[in-house]
Formats: C-alpha cells, structure tokens, sequence
C-alpha cells in the first residue's frame, strides 16, 4: 500500500523517466541509435563492454564513448552513434577518393559521419574526424535514402570517405548491401584499422578500396598517428585475398615519412606481400590541423618516391 501522496508522486515522475531512458537511445534528429556489432558485454554489474571493431579493443564503461568517439555505452549496449546520421554528403569524381583504375571519369556519391580510430597530427578533415556525431550537423538519411541519392545523382558508385568509414561500420555495411542490389559500386577511402573478422564480412559487399599507408615505419604510426602499423598492413593483405581492388595512398611529409629508403621498403612489401598491380598514389602534404610547423611537400621530392616505387 502507498499512500495518494506516494501514487500522485509516482504518476508525475514516471512519464518523465520513461522520456529519459528513451532519449538515451536516440540520436541526433530524434533517429533512434543502432546497436553495434562486434563487442562483447564484460559485466552485467557494471555494465562494461568490449568493442571488437578495430585492434583498439576499447573497455567501455556505462555513459561512456571508445577512442574513435564513434560508439558509445548506453546501459551495457554499445551504440553506433553515426548510423544514418552523414556529417558530408558530396557527388565527387572518383579520382578525387583517388580511384584512378576504377569506373574512370564517373561521379561516386561519397559520404561520411563524424569520428575516427586514430589521432594522425597531419589530419586533413579534422573538423569532422575528431569530432564525435554528436557534435556535428547531421543529416538523418538511411541506406535506402543514400542509394536513392546516389542514383538521383548519377553516380556509378557510392563511397565511403573524408573521415574513417570504419567507425560507422553497420551503416555502412547497410548501405553497400542495398547498393549491390541495385548494381552499384560500394567503395571506401579507409585507414585500414580494422579487424579482421569485420573486414571479412565487409568484403563480400565491398568492390574496392584505397588504404592510407600512411607511413612504412612503427614509430612513425606511434608518434604521429597513435597507432600501430601491422594491423594496417594485415587488412591490405585480407582484402587483396577476398578479391577486393586494392590501391594505396602515401601521404609524404617532409621530414618523418619522405627517406628514400624508407618508401623503398614499403613499395618492396606492395610488390611481394600484395602484388605489382597495386596502385601507389603518393600525396602532397600540405600544414594542417597539429603539423602547421611542417612545409609543404616539394615536387621533387615526390619524383624522388616516384622513382623509388
């Protein structure tokens, strides 16, 4: 028995708590978040889970969000905070991903949402990369919309880009399945930093993509990118064995990635670990974002890599 004080009390709260505990699972625009694949629940107690996405292997505890700012912990679930929620929408040539061997002189419809699983101080699209979706305009589209769009658009391809694709992995997985059914090429711009269980299962939609290798070195990938280069150089490796199409971007920066040698012995493990007809793009750095103190790239000094390739 409660007293009418009590019941009165409780009839007024109630509402508002279910309001509350129903926010918590929407996202921007009132979209309701999609649970996350790949984690794995540690304690029902407290509530931790364990993201099995990328070689980070985050502990997330209840309230809180991963490394890539992407994913976060909401009552012992793991959400993926940018499913549906694209930051950048942009109908592109596909040399700018760059492609320069796939559909040549055709447009890609090429998306993103907010957030990243690495801390690279060159970043070119930090505004939106080192943001969490939460924190960026955003505008709810579903897969069904994004391959309506891409079609509306012209475009022979969709792709995923500007920030790390993997941190929106079942939005993207939801969207390249969709556009396989109507025909059209799926596409990604990626780090690489992913595992590679996930990576297995996104190659059976994926048709091709450029890996940022962006440095042959393990401290180069400490210092600059907080991160690891193996696991980059494995998901090289799995998407050429799953038939994926395969070309890589080298951003050369003066002073930390651009000895001859260095570029010498990453296009040698292309050669023998991938093979000799995998495209090397070799990029001009430009200052940016943590690295404002660094000069532009010379020319030369990209004939140089060229020549080393």
């Amino acid at each position: 028995m409660i007293s009418r004080r009590q019941f009165v009390k409780i009839a007024l709260l109630a509402p508002l708590a279910l309001k509350l505990e129903a926010s918590e699972t929407l996202g921007k625009n009132g979209a309701p978040l999609k649970e996350a694949l790949y984690y794995r629940r540690l304690d029902e107690r407290q509530k931790k889970v364990w993201c099995q996405l990328c070689p980070r292997g985050c502990i997330i505890a209840n309230g809180e969000s991963g490394f890539c700012r992407a994913r976060k912990n909401i009552d012992g679930k793991l959400y993926s905070l940018g499913y549906a929620q694209p930051c950048a929408m942009h109908v592109d040539p596909i040399e700018k991903k760059p492609f320069f061997n796939v559909l040549p002189k055709t447009l890609s419809f090429s998306i993103a949402s907010a957030g990243c699983n690495l801390r690279c101080k060159f970043c070119q699209n930090w505004q939106i990369s080192q943001v969490s979706p939460l924190e960026t305009v955003n505008k709810y589209s579903p897969p069904q919309e994004i391959v309506a769009l891409a079609i509306k658009n012209g475009s022979r391809s969709i792709a995923y880009t500007y920030t790390e694709p993997t941190n929106f992995f079942e939005y993207m997985l939801d969207i390249a399945k969709a556009a396989k059914d109507k025909g059209i090429l799926n596409v990604q711009h990626s780090n690489g930093y992913i595992n590679p269980t996930p990576l297995k299962e996104l190659c059976q939609f994926l048709d091709a993509v450029n890996i940022d290798l962006k440095g042959f070195s393990k401290s180069f990938y400490n210092k600059l990118c907080e991160a690891e280069l193996d696991p980059v150089l494995e998901t090289i490796k799995t998407l050429k064995a799953s038939g994926v199409w395969v070309e890589i971007t080298n951003l050369v920066i003066p002073g930390h990635n651009d000895d001859p040698e260095m570029i010498g012995r990453m296009c040698t493990w292309i050669n023998t670990s991938v093979g000799a007809d995998v495209p090397v793009h070799f990029s001009r750095f430009y200052p940016m974002y943590k690295l404002t103190g660094v000069s532009p790239t010379p020319v030369s000094t990209l004939e140089k890599a060229r020549e080393a390739g």
